[in-house]
């Protein structure tokens, strides 16, 4: 007869092992932190060095403090408020608009039966292939004879019409999973299709609406290229647009375009903690429903 002999330090050695472990993902994820937060914090030291200390030998890992005070000059010389407000209209108004047309042809292509639905859910598909680039120039026609040029809603329709479709394809992946015998009972009962809609499948995908929010307003805060080409007039610039002036030939204040990029970034930043919040609470409101 075998006899098995079992460690006597077993549970320190599981005790070790089990404290190893922590460290390791404490090391991991501080690590994480440190390489995604490493731009903003360069960002943050550039703006506030001198043309002397940036251009005239190595950048100090520190920032220089001390210079806080030339952020005044620049919020006085800059109108960057106004080119952030300016992003911030194109980008809300994408992400509405957006968000409105997609629930409700991600609806329709999910619960509707008709003909010709994978052939629209093909040209969803296939405004994704064509790049921004290869139709700036027949639409600065159309905008030109709608009269949308020089305007932020032209911005807005034409963000829109790229970022609809992603949208409502994750919003329709998440309309899938929903059993239709809940919009059955709803029926039933009497409710309509609108509010059915707004009332029981709305809240059920609210991750997958949160989600699509996140994307279609960093397509709206990021833009660049239509409003380079669309707008004109530098008071209705986005930041984006306004950023871009700074660079020149010979010579680019790095401390100012630093300096509007930190603040061009955090509005970001911020939106999308929030609109994480939704994610994760949707999700868990969803795993508690019966």
């Amino acid at each position: 007869m075998t006899t098995v002999r079992i460690p006597t330090d077993l549970p320190r050695r599981r005790g070790v092992a089990a404290k190893f472990g922590s460290l390791g993902k404490a090391a991991l994820i501080t690590l994480l932190v440190v390489f995604a937060g490493f731009p903003v914090y360069w960002m943050l030291s550039t703006s506030l060095g001198t043309e002397a200390s940036l251009y005239g030998g190595s950048q100090p890992l520190v920032p220089e403090v001390q210079n806080i005070g030339q952020w005044g000059g620049f919020l006085a010389d800059i109108p960057i408020f106004r080119w952030l407000g300016n992003s911030f209209v194109i980008a809300a108004g994408t992400t509405i608009l957006s968000l409105v047309l997609a629930t409700m042809a991600a609806y329709a292509l999910s619960r509707y039966r008709f003909h010709g639905r994978g052939v629209a859910g093909f040209i969803f598909f296939s405004t994704q292939m064509l790049p921004e680039a290869l139709i700036i120039v027949p639409l600065y026609a159309i905008f030109a004879g709608a009269g949308l040029l020089n305007s932020h809603w032209g911005l807005v329709l034409a963000d829109t019409a790229f970022v609809m479709p992603v949208a409502m394809f994750i919003i329709k992946s998440g309309i899938d999973k929903i059993p239709y015998e809940i919009e059955e009972s709803a029926r039933i009962d009497g409710c309509s299709r609108l509010r059915i809609l707004t009332t029981i499948v709305l809240p059920l995908v609210m991750p997958s609406i949160a989600a699509a929010s996140v994307i279609a307003f960093f397509d709206g805060w990021n833009e660049f290229m239509f409003a380079n080409t669309f707008i004109s007039s530098s008071d209705l610039w986005p930041a984006s647009v306004g950023l871009s002036s700074f660079l020149g030939q010979f010579y680019t204040p790095m401390n100012v375009v630093m300096f509007c990029a930190l603040l061009f970034a955090l509005p970001a930043i911020i939106f999308f903690l929030w609109a994480q919040r939704g994610i994760v609470s949707g999700l868990t409101a969803g795993s508690v429903k019966g």
